[in-house]
């Protein structure tokens, strides 16, 4: 199910309304959402968006869980000319309130529960005008119906193109702030025109097809995904937050076919307590990314799950997926369950050394990136932005080789990040934060080896002279500083860190030890 007629999120739901009217776009708790509704919804929010003042490429940012009014948002801010800026609900006050002053959000949409995050920091958002309560009840749902009911539902003029702008998530930086990555339409729809041009099915949609949104729309993956679905027009189950067990339910309850998972929802839904193949004999393709999966676990998904899977790897700077490990190298056994998998139509991989000189097969160097779906650039960052997006290739980060055949295998970080679970956590922001307990003189934070999320994240600390701190004591102290996913599940304490002469901390001495029996320096 392609439509090469779509180019932009603008004209996606309107398209399926006059083809499907009647199909569910949406499924969330007891609620339903067709597509002929999703139209006319996302429209009244759209011409609100308008009568509100805000002109194209003002930043509106949603703060709650995915449900139909986020996608409404979604298609209302692309109609509109609008960008919308999606907020990991999970993060703390203090880094909400920098994704809203960063990205200058005129309009904030927010769940009620989270509400007070950004009242508690409104005087410091000049730009922040207008904050709507998505609970408030409305005529045809939550609050979003409410502030836009009585405006049209009629189409607008389009109001947007492919290179134009329509969302900005935020990734966390190594500098410990955030940067908002901004992405055009062409993002969303570069990968899937390839792969039909190509008549490749590594990632494909057919008639009766439920998808289960599992990855939340604030990260890319999970943006991504939803985009790919609705542009083919299928019917989604969307969950305002993961749990196995669920997942599992609604994949029962729904006959569901599709989904894109992160390894560690993979691993959770494969520990359910008496899970059999009968609980997924629905599904008939897995999509999954965000992080390295085990060896282990994959091999394990592809005998009790027993359908296809497809695994993904890129950036929220590559506009999500670049590369594509396919069904067909899902062969058990294979060297190949190994690899990322190999690049799409149209997009170029390359691995450099430290001068930027190409690498030849089998030698390990930075991977870099050219496709059309790349980011615009960092918002407002453009020093940032010149660093990452050089001679349209997208600088990763990772470290990895490509094979004769074309196919990458990820090996290490150049970056040091930490994914816990498919979300960054960078160093310098929990040691920064670390660094602001009185007895803490300085710290360390690497990624290690963990069996549940892919990795943790282990702190070096040196305390001050004189004073005396545990770790439990500092856990607490960090509690509410960082999102909860950042916080360190095991210290060291240690008399000095060690450095090399220009005195930079020597962090992957610190990591090492951890990953000495691994083949892959990443989880």
């Amino acid at each position: 199910m392609y439509y090469p007629e779509l180019q932009d999120l603008a004209a996606t739901a309107g398209f399926h309304a006059r083809r499907r009217p009647d199909t569910v776009a949406v499924h969330c708790a007891d609620r339903s959402l067709t597509y002929a509704q999703l139209h006319r919804h996302s429209n009244r929010a759209a011409h609100a968006l308008v009568s509100a003042g805000l002109g194209r490429a003002s930043r509106v940012a949603y703060l709650g869980r995915d449900c139909e009014q986020f996608y409404e948002l979604l298609f209302g801010c692309a109609k509109s000319g609008a960008v919308l800026v999606p907020v990991n609900w999970r993060l703390t006050t203090a880094e909400v309130s920098h994704i809203l002053r960063d990205s200058g959000t005129e309009v904030l949409f927010v769940e009620r529960d989270l509400k007070g995050r950004a009242e508690a920091v409104r005087a410091e958002l000049p730009a922040l005008r207008l904050v709507v309560d998505l609970d408030q009840p409305g005529t045809d749902g939550g609050g979003l119906h409410a502030w836009s009911s009585g405006q049209p539902d009629t189409d607008l003029e389009p109001a947007s193109g492919p290179d134009d702008p329509v969302v900005q998530l935020y990734t966390s930086g190594t500098t410990g702030l955030p940067k908002g990555v901004v992405l055009a339409h062409r993002s969303f729809y570069a990968v899937r025109d390839a792969l039909a041009g190509a008549g490749l099915q590594w990632i494909d949609w057919r008639p009766g097809d439920v998808n289960l949104l599992c990855i939340p729309g604030f990260h890319v993956g999970g943006l991504w995904w939803a985009v790919q679905a609705f542009n083919a027009g299928v019917t989604n189950v969307a969950m305002p937050s993961f749990t196995s067990r669920a997942a599992v339910e609604l994949i029962r309850r729904h006959w569901v076919t599709t989904t894109c998972l992160v390894p560690a929802m993979l691993q959770m839904l494969l520990a359910e307590p008496a899970v059999t193949r009968a609980d997924f004999q629905t599904l008939r393709k897995v999509v999954y990314g965000g992080s390295p999966i085990s060896e282990t676990l994959l091999a394990r998904a592809l005998t009790v799950i027993g359908c296809e899977f497809a695994q993904i790897y890129g950036l929220t700077e590559t506009g999500n997926t670049a590369v594509c490990l396919p069904p067909e190298d899902h062969t058990p056994g294979s060297p190949r369950l190994a690899a990322a998998g190999r690049p799409y139509p149209g997009v170029q991989l390359d691995v450099i050394d430290p001068a930027g000189v190409s690498l030849p097969a089998g030698e390990i160097g930075e991977i870099r990136i050219r496709t059309p779906a790349r980011m615009l650039g960092y918002w407002r960052l453009p020093a940032a932005t010149a660093a990452t997006l050089v001679d349209g290739w997208i600088h990763t980060g990772d470290a990895g080789f490509l094979d004769a055949d074309g196919y990458l295998f990820i090996r290490d970080r150049i970056k040091d990040v930490i994914i816990v679970a498919g979300e960054n956590v960078y160093p310098a922001e929990v040691e920064n934060a670390l660094s602001r307990h009185p007895a803490v003189a300085e710290a360390a934070v690497v990624g290690i080896p963990d069996e549940r999320w892919g990795e943790g994240v282990h702190a070096f600390v040196v305390l001050r002279d004189g004073t005396r701190a545990t770790a439990r004591e500092l856990m607490l102290a960090l509690r509410g500083s960082i999102a909860d996913f950042k916080l360190p599940t095991s210290y060291e304490f240690l008399d000095r860190l060690p450095r090399n002469p220009s005195g930079k901390i020597l962090r992957r001495q610190l990591r090492d030890r951890f990953w000495q029996h691994t083949a892959r320096k990443v989880n």
